[in-house]
């Protein structure tokens, strides 16, 4: 039997704050959603390269909590108002640390110590960033 895939749960705007490319489009209302969309790109880079399964959460604005998963793609969640992208990735982690392998990406503290003592691993926004580079650069090559 395969081994389950690997599990990456990035806590979106932890990592959209951390990057100042991000965050420089995130302060600016309107462009918000460009800051997202890089983040995605990035993401989906990383998974096409590397095989593990993604999993975006974002902290939400509207009711109830909404999930996206592209076909063979990235799973995209938006905590609803009541809930933050901490709670639900530490839920995540909590039910599923024991049974597949869990990497967490925040620069959170707090989150980092929670899903550390649930079992799972934790990499930092620069971590994360390095990942991505690194996926980009081999698919430049490969497609070179």
């Amino acid at each position: 039997m395969p081994a389950p895939p690997t599990y990456l749960l990035i806590d979106g705007h932890s990592v959209i704050h951390a990057w100042p490319e991000l965050r420089k489009e995130h302060r600016v209302a309107s462009r918000r959603h460009l800051a997202r969309t890089e983040l995605l790109k990035r993401l989906r880079n990383l998974q096409d390269m590397t095989g593990v399964q993604v999993v975006a959460v974002f902290d939400g604005a509207k009711q109830g909590t909404n999930e996206e998963r592209e076909p063979e793609g990235l799973q995209i969640i938006y905590a609803d108002p009541g809930t933050t992208a901490d709670t639900i990735i530490e839920r995540l982690v909590a039910k599923y640390a024991d049974e597949r392998p869990m990497r967490v990406v925040s620069a959170d503290g707090m989150v980092r110590e929670t899903i550390l003592s649930l079992g799972a691993e934790w990499i930092s926004p620069e971590i994360l960033r390095s990942m991505c580079d690194s996926a980009e650069r081999d698919m430049r090559t490969r497609l070179a």
